[in-house]
């Protein structure tokens, strides 16, 4: 697994609004949502694939985002 999934995890963190618009999208679409990760990775010169975003959220020991991946889990 790259560092960049942590690195753009931590992005997505500090910023409050990307990361209640990927909240959003991924309860009505978690599949597109992984895209918008993927593409903002990208963005950032940080890319990332989706199997790499999946690994690093497996190891997040963060309450917020355990509710996220519940949510998202059929698209993810």
């Amino acid at each position: 697994m790259s560092g960049n999934a942590a690195e753009l995890y931590k992005l997505i963190n500090a910023d409050p609004k990307k990361k209640q618009d990927l909240f959003r999208q991924a309860l009505q679409n978690p599949k597109g949502a992984m895209q918008s990760i993927c593409a903002f990775g990208i963005e950032n010169n940080l890319p990332v694939t989706s199997e790499e975003v999946k690994e690093y959220l497996t190891t997040i020991d963060d309450l917020d985002t355990k509710q996220w991946l519940i949510k998202a889990r059929g698209g993810l």
